[in-house]
């Protein structure tokens, strides 16, 4: 790095396997608008909810491609709804221990799991670091950098609402994927973009994707904010 050159610091977003792809293309998008740099781990259970949700597969080799395409579809299913720009983005293979994410000297601003399945979830709390993800997640908690859990899954056993608050004992912000309906949601994408805003709200990003609370009754009457 030259003198006087800002040095990079992305945000790690990892993708695990649970129900909820849309969620993670909606930060990612976000992240994108607003300049944010991000590193992005998609692990090997995610792919096939990916290609399940929407049918795209996602490749190591091709990962800009295939990328491009999820990101672009919408929540509905339409492609070619958004067209983000990638060039700040970096993706690191979910078995690549020695990624640049796994070492805490590595520079980030922190991480965020979109959607978390409660396998993640445990692997995280318990500290197995069997994957980059879950590596990724264990580092960014020795570190004391904000770690945002968006967990997805329903009902909850006792066994994860332990595992749960044992991230919360160490630090991380739990978002749990629901919805709220008081912004005016007409749209299945609008009720994915709350999610992905509260846990952009968690993080500390500025963003958007929902309309606000401001103390008065029958908001959720009026269209929702234009993307």
């Amino acid at each position: 790095m030259n003198a006087g050159e800002k040095q990079r610091a992305p945000w790690i977003v990892g993708v695990s396997g649970a129900s909820g792809t849309p969620y993670a293309a909606a930060v990612l998008r976000a992240l994108i608008a607003a300049g944010e740099s991000v590193d992005l781990v998609v692990s090997r259970a995610s792919r096939l909810t990916l290609l399940d949700e929407t049918g795209i597969s996602f490749r190591d080799a091709h990962w800009r491609d295939d990328l491009g395409a999820w990101l672009a579809r919408g929540a509905d299913g339409k492609p070619d709804t958004f067209a983000p720009g990638l060039d700040d983005v970096r993706y690191w293979s979910p078995g690549d221990l020695a990624a640049g994410p796994s070492s805490g000297s590595y520079p980030v601003k922190g991480m965020l799991i979109v959607p978390a399945s409660t396998a993640c979830v445990a692997g995280v709390a318990l500290g197995l670091s069997k994957d980059l993800l879950q590596r990724a997640a264990s580092v960014t908690l020795k570190e004391r950098r904000k770690l945002v859990v968006a967990v997805r899954e329903t009902p909850l056993n006792g066994q994860t609402l332990r595992h749960l608050v044992a991230l919360d004992d160490a630090g991380a912000s739990v978002v749990p994927a629901s919805p709220g309906f008081y912004a005016g949601a007409t749209h299945i994408q609008d009720l994915v973009d709350f999610v992905a805003g509260r846990v952009l709200d968690a993080a500390g990003v500025e963003h958007g994707l929902y309309r606000r609370w401001k103390g008065g009754l029958g908001g959720g009457a009026a269209p929702a904010p234009t993307r």
